[in-house]
């Protein structure tokens, strides 16, 4: 017979096991469990086996395990998890890509019914239609100000009702009529609610960033330091390219409102001086410009024209 550990041996156990895994992965998910039952955090471990492992824990006990091997090991990155065990959660250690494993995660989602007390995490709307009841139960819809009809010996929903509204408690009427119903409203799973990265602890929606949301944040980022500096006149490497065109254009001012020259200022003055050299100067560049479109055009009808075979090359005519 098999003599189960004592309470204090299954903390030591545990411990253990927290401990290996935080010199293990460098990668951690912090997720919420509320709502979520054995079977289906057996089937999301069962899912995720292979590169991460699942653990669940009262905070108390893994807030204590964490705190004293941060102290043995020296590595107080591991602290930045304490703030971060609130409320009915657990750890997804990982040494896969964040991203995909977050996925993979909100992929076991369950439906659950409506029970009593329940806050309801979204808004509940019965649809319109046949509900299957007899017309006995025209009252219980009745208590609920849902307006019905008789419809082939059965009770229908004429309107859409909104049944709870997100944040409101569950009835116990409200209850009854889902389960009447047959409608599973609600759905759970394993929430992602932080991610920790080597010590660093970032909210879950970075994940869903994309190369082209970094290169715009960054570019946008590049554009306020390029204002700031030119406001400023504070050289930056952003801001080096305009500072140049600006003064380049001052000098030229002043070339052109002065007898001072030189080459680059020659040309700009003689344009001045009479504008239809301008005119005759970028008439050649437009009449480029027009004529490459033609060309290309023609280059593919030429392209699009299929080589054409007789008959006769292929050793047989239709006029014989």
């Amino acid at each position: 017979m098999a003599i189960k550990p004592s309470k204090q041996e299954k903390k030591v156990v545990y411990d253990q096991k927290l401990c290996r895994l935080l010199d293990q992965y460098s990668q951690v998910l912090v997720v919420a469990a509320d709502n979520v039952g054995s079977n289906q955090l057996q089937n999301i471990r069962q899912g995720l086996r292979g590169d991460s492992i699942v653990l669940m824990g009262k905070n108390t006990m893994m807030k204590r395990s964490i705190r004293l091997h941060s102290e043995k090991t020296g590595n107080k990155n591991y602290l930045n998890l304490l703030s971060l065990l609130v409320g009915n959660v657990g750890l997804i250690f990982t040494k896969g890509d964040l991203k995909e494993v977050s996925e993979e995660v909100a992929k076991y989602k369950v439906g659950a019914p409506a029970r009593v007390g329940l806050v309801a995490p979204i808004d509940v709307v019965v649809p319109p239609g046949n509900t299957g009841l007899d017309p006995s139960q025209t009252s219980f819809f009745q208590v609920l100000n849902i307006p019905t009809k008789i419809n082939k010996g059965t009770v229908e929903i004429i309107t859409p009702v909104e049944l709870i509204k997100k944040g409101e408690k569950v009835g116990s009427s409200e209850a009854a009529l889902l389960a009447k119903l047959g409608i599973r409203p609600f759905s759970y799973g394993l929430v992602v609610l932080s991610v920790y990265d080597d010590g660093s602890v970032f909210s879950p929606e970075v994940l869903d960033l994309t190369e082209d949301d970094l290169i715009e944040k960054f570019a946008s980022g590049v554009c306020m330091v390029t204002s700031l500096s030119l406001a400023l006149s504070y050289p930056t490497l952003a801001a080096a390219p305009h500072m140049f065109i600006n003064a380049y254009k001052n000098v030229l001012a002043v070339a052109v409102a002065t007898e001072y020259s030189y080459l680059q200022a020659e040309k700009v003055k003689e344009y001045l001086k009479d504008p239809s050299k301008f005119a005759v100067a970028a008439a050649p560049a437009a009449a480029a410009e027009a004529a490459a479109p033609a060309a290309a055009a023609k280059e593919e009808e030429k392209k699009e024209e299929p080589a054409e075979e007789s008959d006769d090359d292929m050793g047989f005519s239709l006029f014989d």
